[in-house]
């Protein structure tokens, strides 16, 4: 499922009152839940206030939520309450399993290091947080 926002040409997103742009987007930022709201929203704002309509899917998600993650992400999903994705730090560089955690909004990389795309998603597929408080993860 996507969710869609009002995104300023300086990645700033638009807050509930559609007057300030946020540098993060957050609680207060206006979402939609389909593209023709969002267009409908963004034709009444003063043309002078330039805003694009972003589209949020879950592989861009952590890109908007979880600001210390870095690289190009490849994949994601939902595990207990965390966002699991397969992320490449820089391009050319091993595949890493990273935790982002939606309640606190922390990162961690797993200590794995995945030289292709074969071993790192079958470590994804079958990932699973065993005790959330100890950080400690099977794969």
């Amino acid at each position: 499922m996507s969710i869609y926002a009002l995104q300023s040409p300086a990645g700033g997103f638009l807050d509930e009152d559609l007057n300030h742009f946020n540098k993060i987007f957050d609680d207060w930022c206006v979402q939609f839940d389909n593209f023709e709201d969002a267009i409908m929203i963004a034709s009444t704002l003063d043309k002078k206030r330039f805003s694009d309509v972003v589209e949020i899917t879950p592989l861009s998600y952590p890109k908007y939520f979880f600001h210390n993650l870095q690289g190009i992400i490849h994949a994601t999903r939902e595990v207990d309450g965390n966002i699991i994705c397969i992320v490449e730090p820089f391009m050319g560089s091993n595949f890493r399993i990273a935790v982002c955690n939606l309640k606190t909004k922390a990162v961690k990389l797993t200590a794995t290091k995945y030289k292709n795309t074969m071993s790192v998603e079958g470590a994804f597929a079958n990932f699973v947080i065993r005790d959330q408080g100890d950080d400690e993860y099977v794969q």
